[in-house]
């Protein structure tokens, strides 16, 4: 799998530690950005997803098309990842 993985979080978020954990778990490497802390990184996140809720996934492929999952939704994160 050659995707980027980004996941927008905060340290509170039960859903989030769930979504690293189902990265864990299937050995998926993700960048985390924790924006209850960095502001542009917030924003960056509202601009791609449209909120403010947490977790934000956003999935590039080797094309550069990104998919955006908001929550941790684990069959669209199979689907989205191939795991």
């Amino acid at each position: 799998m050659n995707k980027k993985v980004t996941i927008y979080t905060t340290p509170a978020c039960v859903y989030c530690r769930a979504a690293k954990d189902f990265f864990q778990n299937h050995k998926v490497v993700y960048e985390e950005h924790n924006v209850g802390l960095d502001t542009a990184r917030r924003e960056e996140m509202v601009k791609k997803s449209g909120q403010l809720g947490v977790p934000v996934i956003a999935i590039e492929s080797e094309e550069g098309d990104e998919q955006i999952i908001v929550g941790f939704d684990q069959v669209a994160l199979k689907n989205a990842l191939g795991v």
